[in-house]
Parts: C-alpha cells; sequence; structure tokens
C-alpha cells in the first residue's frame, strides 16, 4: 500500500460496533494510499453485549463490499442463514389457534393489472391464508425449514434475500482479525480518562498511555464515554413508545440430531416477547420485557417456563438497556456509533444494520480534523431520522394487538400516540394497501412498504379493498406463484444439508 501523510482516526471500543466500523472507513479511505491511520482501542476487560445474534438482509452487501468470504464467516460466527421472522402470539388466539405470521425479507410482483396485495384482498385469500403466504417465496422456504440457497449458490445471493444467525462474540472476533490483516491497528488498553479542550476530545488517557487523535469515534456501547464527555443532555428517550428496556438471554444446547431452523421465532409473552434463534451450535435465546412491570427473577423464570426442560443451558446473562438515541451524534471531533449513539429494541435486528448506516454515512460525510458545522447537522439529521423511522417500525408491531391479558398488553395500542404520522396512516390504511408512495421521502433504510405490508396484515390490520378482480386473474397471478414457489424449494437445500455441507 502506498503511504501518505496520514490523519489519524480513533476508535474507542471493539465489539462489532467498532470493527465494522474500522473495516469500513479502511476500505473505503486506505484502499490503495493511505489517508488516515486508523486504530481501535478496545479494552480487554469490559466484554461486549453479545446479544443481537440476527441480522437483516443488508448486512449481506456490506460483507460483500469489504470483500469478506462468506462462507469462512458463517464457519467462523457458528453461523446459520436467516430468511426473516415468525411472529407467535401478539395478538389474542382465534378458535382455540395461535396467531402467527411471517415477516420475510422479500416481495414478489406478478403479472399485469391489480398489484398483488390488492389482488389478494379482492380475490378474498385473506379469509384461507396468511398474507406472507401469498406474496411471497419465503413462506414456502420457511415452512420446509429450507435454506434460501443451494449447493450452486453464489456468495452472498440465494433464490430470496436473507439475514443470518451469528454468535455476536465470535462475529466481532471475526471482523477484528479482517481488520488487522488489513492495516487497522488494534490496541488493548482501557480508557481511564477523556480530555475536553474547546468542545472537542483532546486526548483519550488508558492503561496503556495516553492517544491523541483528529478524530474520534465512540464504540463504547450504553456507556458513550466520548460523547457524554462533550455534551449534556444529549439523549433523546423512546421508552414511552417503547417501555421493553430489559433482557435475559439465555444460550443452550440444540436437541439432538436437530437442524437449526432458517428463521428466527418472536413469540409475545406477558410483558414483551422472546426470540429464539438458532445457531449450528446451539440456541441464542431471550426475552425482552418491560422493567417497570416485571422483575428479573420474575423475567427469568417466565422464559424458562417458556423454553420448558428440554435443553441444557450454557449461560444466561441480564441486560439494562438504554432505548433512544442521541440528539446529536456527532459533536466537536467526535461521532458515536452502535449503542453508543442509540438503541432500538432488537424486535426486527437492526443492530448491525444501523452499525452499517453510522459508518457509512460518517465516511460520505469525510471525518476531517476540522470541518463544518453544516456537515456535523446533515450528519445529525439523518442519523434521528433513521433512528426515529425504526422507532416507528417497531411501535406498528406492538399498537396493533388486540391482547388484553396483561396491563403491558393493554397499553401497548396507546404507543401509536408517540409516533403521530403512524397514527394517522393506520387510519388511512384502513381505506387502501399500504404502497411506496406513502413511505416516499421517509428515512426508511431498509423497511420499506413491502415490510410494513407483513406487519398490517399479519396483525390483521386490513384495508377494505372494493376492487373487482376476474376469477381467472387471481388464478393466474397466484398460480405462477405458486410454481415459483416450488421452483424454489427446488433450487434449495434444507437448511441442515446447506449447512453440513460447509463444514459447519
Amino acid at each position: 500500500m502506498e503511504q501518505a501523510a496520514s490523519r489519524t482516526i480513533t476508535i474507542v471500543g471493539g465489539g462489532s460496533a467498532g470493527w465494522m466500523t474500522a473495516l469500513y472507513l479502511n476500505k473505503v479511505f486506505n484502499d490503495g494510499v493511505r489517508n488516515y491511520q486508523l486504530r481501535v482501542i478496545e479494552s480487554p476487560d469490559i466484554g461486549i453485549i453479545g446479544v443481537g445474534e440476527s441480522t437483516v438482509h443488508s448486512v449481506r452487501f456490506f460483507l460483500a463490499a469489504m470483500g469478506l468470504d462468506e462462507q469462512e464467516m458463517l464457519r467462523e460466527v457458528h453461523g446459520a442463514l436467516k430468511l426473516g421472522i415468525l411472529f407467535r402470539n401478539w395478538m389474542k388466539p382465534v378458535d382455540g389457534k395461535t396467531h402467527e405470521y411471517f415477516h420475510p425479507f422479500e416481495h414478489q410482483r406478478l403479472g399485469a393489472g391489480l398489484d398483488i396485495n390488492s389482488l389478494w384482498f379482492a380475490a378474498g385469500r385473506q379469509h384461507s391464508e396468511r398474507y406472507d403466504e401469498g406474496a411471497s417465496l419465503s413462506a414456502a422456504l420457511m415452512a420446509a425449514a429450507h435454506a434460501p440457497k443451494g449447493p450452486g449458490s453464489r456468495p452472498y445471493q440465494g433464490v430470496v434475500p436473507y439475514g443470518y444467525h451469528i454468535d455476536a462474540t465470535l462475529m466481532a472476533r471475526f471482523l477484528r482479525r479482517k481488520a488487522v490483516e488489513a492495516g487497522v491497528e488494534h490496541i488493548e488498553a482501557t480508557v481511564e480518562q477523556v480530555r475536553v479542550a474547546n468542545g472537542e476530545i483532546a486526548a483519550v488517557e488508558t492503561t496503556a498511555g495516553e492517544f491523541t487523535s483528529d478524530f474520534f469515534i465512540d464504540c463504547t456501547g450504553f456507556r458513550g464515554m466520548l460523547i457524554d464527555a462533550l455534551r449534556e443532555d444529549n439523549w433523546e428517550s423512546f421508552e414511552t413508545a417503547l417501555p421493553c428496556n430489559r433482557a435475559v438471554a439465555i444460550q443452550r444446547e440444540l436437541e439432538p440430531g436437530e437442524a437449526p431452523k432458517p428463521y428466527t421465532r418472536s413469540t409475545a409473552l406477558s410483558n414483551g416477547w422472546a426470540w429464539q434463534i438458532d445457531l449450528v451450535n446451539r440456541q441464542g435465546t431471550g426475552y425482552v420485557y418491560d422493567g417497570a412491570r416485571l422483575s428479573r427473577d420474575e423475567a427469568e423464570q417466565e422464559l424458562r417456563d417458556f423454553l420448558g426442560p428440554q435443553s441444557e443451558v450454557l449461560k444466561c446473562n441480564h441486560l439494562s438497556m438504554k432505548v433512544g438515541c442521541r440528539r446529536e451524534f456527532w459533536v466537536g471531533n467526535c461521532v458515536s456509533i452502535g449503542l453508543a449513539g442509540g438503541f432500538i429494541e432488537p424486535l426486527e435486528s437492526t443492530g448491525l444494520h444501523l452499525i452499517n448506516l453510522g459508518a457509512g454515512l460518517l465516511a460520505t460525510h469525510q471525518p476531517e480534523r476540522v470541518v463544518s458545522q453544516s456537515i456535523r447537522d446533515s450528519y445529525n439529521r439523518l442519523m434521528v431520522g433513521f433512528y426515529q423511522d425504526l422507532k416507528q417500525f417497531i411501535v406498528l408491531h406492538y399498537c396493533l394487538s388486540n391482547r388484553d391479558d396483561s396491563e403491558f398488553w393493554r397499553a401497548a395500542p396507546a404507543t401509536v400516540e408517540e409516533v403521530p404520522w403512524l397514527k394517522s396512516q393506520l387510519e388511512i390504511w384502513r381505506h387502501k394497501v399500504c404502497e411506496f408512495h406513502d413511505l416516499a421521502g421517509s428515512f426508511s433504510t431498509t423497511f420499506s412498504d413491502e415490510n410494513y405490508r407483513y406487519i398490517l396484515y399479519g396483525m390483521q390490520h386490513y384495508p377494505e379493498v372494493r376492487a373487482q378482480v376476474e376469477a381467472t386473474q387471481a388464478e393466474q397471478v397466484f398460480g405462477e406463484l405458486a410454481r415459483r414457489q416450488e421452483q424454489a424449494l427446488q433450487q434449495t437445500s434444507p437448511h441442515g444439508d446447506y449447512l453440513r455441507q460447509l463444514n459447519l
């Protein structure tokens, strides 16, 4: 690599946030010519949160852009593939049957005339099948426990978009190794003091000495050590809209002979919801709950009762979570990325996605030693918008519930009052399908009208569609979907078989 007079960027904190950011900035700024000296100061004494073990599909694009080998990554992080999320028990049972729906990453466009969403309602198919079953290939793959890929699939490509199930600790180690191999400096030290001068970080004092830098990135998690040193009153809480601020996480063994499921499961419990995420060697589970309504011991017991006694517990952790985001992510010469910048409860697996957004946006805004306030304002406006957009999407899952078996669920519909645009739009969506134009111009980064429809119609928030449709048109379109589903099943492997082919 050609050497050049370098400026210094110091990332404080490792984990996925620190190492994803280091990899990204190194790839963008140091490819061929070293424009920046990049270092990551990582404490050997402070562990990572390591709970979010599921991703959205856009993480594939980050890994591919970094030139990382997908199969190598999967092997090192004990990974599996993810078609989407199966939601269970988020509404009252009907005729004794537990409510469930599937949220995949894809949507099919078929035929001419009416869009498939309007056609689905016009044909009355909501009376005989779930929306995801009638509008996607992923639901058929999920039901058959198939991977989105087959033996001949190219890296990062499948018959449908897909995400991953990963061991978060192993992912951070994998990213660290790749970043160091690419030239990022790794310093093992614990920050003891942050020195501020003239509204900027002057230096960080650590157990390995003092470090100055042209620019600092705060990846210290919920502690936000650097960004908090620069500005007080810099946190916008989302807890009135999203009150689940605690979690208990359990790692347990898979049952003997049990193949990892190619989807995340999210089951609503008394005061929140439980996740189940299968890796090749174990299952990650947990209960995200409202700490004002449930104690740690009560939450752990409810989770253990839900999981049952069949599998051996390997590890159990309790976590407190700050739900919200910074009012300013970029202050002075410091940007906060990852949990230091904000946190949306992990219902839709957006943690790594938000890190990718923060790092990518920083690259386009050029982290120079001296920047104009307009650049900081632009970064802050966009990042706040991204978090607010995701808050709204998560509220959508709760506010449509009709459960009334606990005070938590009786209060859930009122959370929509915290997002006025969504409240007004829900009324509109009683009379028309949700479509692209409804969300155009928003801060949406990964969840579009397609994703909104899966939640709306999965939660039975149906529009009154009065369009007339000939039976033959519906038969043609949904017959074509059935053919595509069968073709997808033929082109893909059972999930367990695919993972074994990778020696996982």
